[in-house]
């Protein structure tokens, strides 16, 4: 038991490194998954293709008296040409102002169908720095736009609350928002599910698709099925450039077909880019799932200290100070120091710094820039307990913003 005890001690790296290795594992096993699917499902038709090809290949050669060296010669400057966007059937300019502002376009959002690509190596090295500062900058656009569409969202699902609220009589009919809020506890800490996000976002998203997809088909000539697989392609930034919208030289209604083919991408991209996150909380809480049926069950004493150590290892400076101040208000008390400390934003006392000896010097450094900056921000770093920590990105986006991703569950 006294090692097992000390194996838990180290449960908070453990289960970080544990959650990492075993979506690790979980990705191997789809990539294999997914490889044997399509390997089952496409190398026929590769197969069939090669052989159609080849026989294709010996009758040109044999029909127009050229030998089979000289006409792969042949093959290949074309595919030369079709490298640098050349096509047998006239295509716009690649490298005009619109041309080249698309090329740029799916640099940037990392889509890179591959249609077009410079060719000069002043070009390349060109796009290497380009891209470098592009792509980083795309990803900062991305998660202000998640951060945004999140907020908006758990704004609309806590009014359509309140609504159900009054309806339901648990808030008087004059409620207003405020600070009267915290009088109410059926609003509280209320947070939109995860799962409620996720389903109006993927909603969003086929809606988007299939209004984007009707727009392909009567214009490009696509078959349905083809546009909004070009539209996935094209939304999650896969972009294989198989299928490529506005190549064409010529369109009826050019403009407003360019402006919407911009229009539908750039909703769809951001659209797309934020239901990943969400889905990927998803997949994090299936993970902490899986990772709780392998948590020690040795003894009551076991749990104990991991549950102190979880505390004190993401411990929230001022969290003493908050559990007084509620308990004092629920008495009807108040004490002016604490209260004045409290609204201040000091989020660190010395007796809580010795008393955690433990707390990461980078935690207190971000906390006191923060207060130092005058925004500190009120999300409990104790969401460690129910697997999601602060983390960066988009995941440090949506951390305390969800109802799965709130220390209270």
């Amino acid at each position: 038991a006294a090692g097992s005890c000390r194996r838990r001690r180290l449960a908070p790296l453990n289960e970080d490194n544990g959650r990492f290795l075993l979506l690790a594992a979980l990705i191997a096993a789809y990539l294999s998954a997914g490889a044997t699917v399509f390997s089952a499902l496409e190398s026929p038709s590769e197969a069939a293709a090669q052989l159609r090809w080849n026989r294709t290949l010996h009758n040109f050669s044999r029909i127009f008296n050229i030998s089979l060296p000289e006409l792969r010669a042949f093959l290949r400057s074309y595919e030369a040409a079709m490298a640098a966007g050349i096509r047998v059937d006239a295509l716009r300019p690649r490298w005009d102002f619109p041309g080249a502002f698309y090329f740029v376009g799916t640099v940037v959002s990392t889509i890179g169908f591959g249609m077009t690509t410079p060719a000069t190596v002043a070009g390349k090295v060109f796009l290497i720095i380009y891209g470098l500062f592009g792509c980083a900058g795309t990803i900062l656009f991305f998660n202000l736009f998640l951060e945004r569409i999140i907020s908006l969202l758990a704004f609309i699902m806590k009014a359509c609350h309140e609504r159900q609220l009054r309806r339901s009589g648990l808030l008087p009919p004059n409620f207003q928002r405020g600070p009267a809020m915290s009088g109410v506890g059926s609003l509280v800490g209320w947070k939109p599910s995860v799962y409620h996000v996720m389903l109006i976002l993927g909603i969003f998203a086929i809606t988007l698709s299939c209004c984007a997809s009707a727009m392909y088909t009567a214009v490009e000539g696509w078959n349905y099925i083809d546009s909004l697989y070009y539209c996935f392609v094209t939304f999650s930034t896969i972009g294989f450039g198989d299928l490529v919208s506005s190549q064409n030289a010529v369109y009826q209604n050019q403009g407003l077909y360019r402006f919407g083919n911009f229009i539908f991408i750039l909703m769809g991209v951001c659209c797309i880019y934020s239901l990943f996150n969400v889905i990927s909380i998803v997949i994090k809480q299936v993970l902490n799932w899986v990772l709780k049926k392998f948590e020690c069950r040795c003894c009551p004493k076991c749990h104990k200290s991991s549950a102190r150590l979880g505390r004190r290892n993401a411990i929230t400076p001022g969290a003493r100070l908050r559990r007084r101040n509620i308990s004092m208000d629920a008495d009807g008390q108040h004490d002016s120091d604490t209260e004045g400390r409290r609204l201040s934003g000091e989020m660190i006392s010395m007796r809580e710094l010795t008393a955690s000896n433990k707390v990461s010097l980078a935690i207190l450094q971000k906390q006191l820039s923060e207060t130092a900056n005058g925004y500190p921000r009120n999300v409990c770093i104790n969401t460690r307990q129910n697997g999601f920590s602060a983390g960066v990105g988009a995941l440090a986006i949506m951390n305390n913003r969800l109802a799965e991703t709130s220390d209270s569950r």
